[in-house]
């Protein structure tokens, strides 16, 4: 079983599944409805640092912005399999500005960016997702190194497929 990629999933084709937890809804979303997915959102401070994060994935990654549902912007993507059999495709990297925060989607547990989570800054996280008030007070190089890591890290396993 792959750990803590049941976040995103995208089949094949133009529709699009978001997965959380057990509940799924789908969207029919054009990848470049990015742009007006940034406009729309509502506060400032999430705006900017949306775009900030657009910027930085897309130049880490070399990957364009991509909607995954209505409100996830990812970048990139690999196929997994669970030992269920359930199959899908998700964003190697990916975020959302949430009202109260952003929320960052990584491949794996975030045991394994302790040593960059510790310079990060202000920040809470759950298994897979980092969760920031203010992206732009964030230390931007650690940031940065926690973004490639992930990315590096969804490749290797698609690699390993």
């Amino acid at each position: 079983m792959i750990k803590g990629l049941s976040i995103l999933l995208r089949p094949t084709g133009a529709d699009r599944v978001v997965h959380s937890g057990a509940r799924l809804c789908e969207a029919a979303v054009v990848d470049d409805d990015v742009a007006k997915f940034l406009d729309s959102v509502g506060d400032e401070q999430r705006q900017r640092d949306a775009r900030l994060l657009v910027a930085l994935m897309g130049e880490v990654t070399g990957q364009p912005a991509a909607m995954w549902g209505s409100s996830i912007i990812g970048f990139g993507s690999r196929h997994y399999k669970y030992e269920s059999g359930r199959e899908g495709d998700v964003a190697a990297i990916g975020f959302s500005p949430r009202k109260a925060q952003t929320v960052l989607y990584l491949t794996g547990y975030l045991e394994a960016y302790a040593d960059l989570l510790e310079r990060l800054g202000p920040h809470t996280h759950g298994k897979g997702c980092l969760y920031l008030k203010r992206v732009d007070q964030a230390d931007q190089p650690a940031l940065r190194e926690i973004i490639a890591r992930s990315y590096a890290t969804a490749n290797s396993l698609r690699q390993g497929e």
